[in-house]
């Protein structure tokens, strides 16, 4: 890519999805943006990460001077029990509450990703399956003295002490993360294109 504007912005404040990104080289400006994150009355689970990851791309595109448009990627991770959205705790006992709720059973991981570019936008999801073993009350208050579950839907990290809950996980671990890398790519190539970066290695 020539000179040293970044490839794309990224709508969001996650230090997990800019580590994603930087994995797989994709230079990028963060520029996260505020939305109303409220579920809709019956919104199913999928339907809700895809709709915020299109709307924080869409926010962030219209607010660029058309000077300094370029491609535009966000992403939302919601964490279910089949329809029921497991948001961020408020507090330790909530933490207590979604954790307990995953305790000894599998839960769902839907990921959205949508990148929005002068040729168009597009969107892909990415659902993923994690069976917790059974947690005590007492790991469950270290977990959350690690400072780990207070940013992050379902009130754990895949990528942190939670690993040693999770006895088995089907799907995307990137996704899982906050950023599925199959699917971003998969976004991310035509727009990229646009720009002019080469995407053949050295």
């Amino acid at each position: 890519m020539a000179g040293d504007a970044p490839a794309i912005y990224l709508a969001s404040a996650s230090p997990r999805r800019s580590e994603l990104l930087r994995q797989i080289d994709v230079t990028h400006e963060v520029r996260p943006v505020d939305i109303d994150e409220s579920p809709r009355p019956g919104e199913k689970p999928a339907h809700y990460a895809l709709r915020l990851a299109e709307e924080k791309a869409r926010t962030l595109w219209e607010r660029l001077p058309l000077a300094e448009r370029r491609p535009v990627l966000a992403a939302d991770t919601t964490v279910a029990i089949g329809d029921e959205i497991l948001g961020k705790p408020a507090d330790l006992e909530d933490a207590a509450r979604i954790l307990g709720r995953l305790s000894g059973r599998a839960h769902e991981v839907h990921t959205a990703v949508a990148v929005l570019h002068a040729g168009g936008a597009n969107a892909r999801i990415s659902t993923s399956t994690v069976e917790f073993r059974r947690l005590t009350r007492a790991e469950i208050d270290w977990y959350w003295r690690t400072g780990e579950p207070a940013d992050k839907a379902g009130a754990y990290g895949v990528q942190g002490h939670a690993a040693i809950f999770i006895r088995h996980l089907a799907g995307s671990y990137s996704g899982v993360m906050g950023l599925p890398l199959y699917e971003t790519w998969e976004l991310l190539t035509p727009a990229l294109g646009l720009i002019g970066w080469n995407t053949q290695a050295p």
